[in-house]
């Protein structure tokens, strides 16, 4: 084959680079691992109107035959995450892997099944509190809840007259709302979420890093939700796997730009980079 038609873009550490030139050299033992919203979707003001860019799915097809795992890691229930992407029944995509809830749920290509445990009872008992609380913040007003399939809840400040000082005004409330149903705050893009404890991105894409074999990992995300996978990506280093760290759009997340190997724009470059990748393991 020819060159790539994306030109693979170098990390801006000496970690990344390493992670990226094992990925390229070993790609029967990488796993790549995605975020949804923000990721490989764009942002949107309405999350039911979320879709995975249209570049995302011949991007992953062409990637996913070519590595041991690709993983999507989302805190979407995993069957909406499928719909929204298209992953559904696509050629090359046989094998992948949804991990939904934040790896309470999982959906495999192969049997096209959701496997998750019971819901945690405060999650219904946190939102049927939910409205009386929203109403008793001023600054609040034009907020919004998103029930997650009954493991999580989230509030979204994106439709406020103030979105930013509406999130800052509610991230109190919603942490004695949560506290009180023994349930954690997760924070966003203008967005809380209400979840259970113990179950994040970092334990979800660890336990599938551990569960493939892998020696290298690329992970890519765009949010505060996504530093636990950062975190796990960093321990793995530290037990000999090598990895990548990609920030997707990480000027609105300083904290996650922070701690890239490679910073991307936004949806559109990533589908980019991954076809690239795709391009170059065809090429080896």
């Amino acid at each position: 084959m020819g060159s790539s038609p994306h030109p693979l873009p170098t990390p801006a550490t000496d970690a990344g680079r390493e992670g990226l030139t094992a990925l390229l050299a070993g790609p029967e033992k990488a796993v790549v691992a995605l975020d949804f919203d923000g990721t490989l979707a764009d942002i949107v003001p309405d999350p039911e109107q979320a879709r995975a860019h249209p570049d995302v799915v011949p991007a992953l097809a062409a990637l996913a035959p070519r590595v041991a795992s690709v993983a999507v890691v989302t805190g979407r229930p995993a069957d909406l995450a499928v719909r929204y992407g298209g992953f559904a029944g696509v050629p090359g995509l046989e094998r992948l892997v949804v991990l939904g809830h934040y790896g309470a749920e999982r959906w495999d290509a192969v049997t096209a099944t959701v496997h998750a445990p019971a819901p945690h009872p405060g999650v219904a008992a946190a939102r049927a509190e939910l409205p009386a609380l929203l109403d008793g913040v001023a600054a609040a007003r034009g907020a919004w809840t998103e029930e997650k399939g009954g493991r999580a809840v989230a509030v979204h400040t994106r439709r406020a007259a103030d979105p930013a000082a509406a999130f800052a005004a509610l991230r109190t409330p919603l942490a004695g709302l949560a506290a009180r149903h023994g349930l954690i705050v997760e924070p966003g893009r203008m967005v809380l979420e209400l979840r259970p404890p113990g179950v994040d991105k970092g334990v979800a894409l660890t336990e599938h890093v551990r569960g493939t074999g892998a020696g290298v990992v690329l992970y890519a995300g765009d949010d505060l939700g996504d530093l636990p996978a950062y975190a796990a990506v960093e321990s793995l280093r530290t037990e000999g796997v090598r990895g990548l760290l990609v920030c997707v759009g990480g000027d609105e997340v300083p904290e996650l730009a922070a701690r890239a190997d490679l910073l991307l724009p936004d949806p559109e470059a990533l589908a980019g980079f991954l076809g690239g990748l795709a391009s170059a393991l065809a090429a080896r």
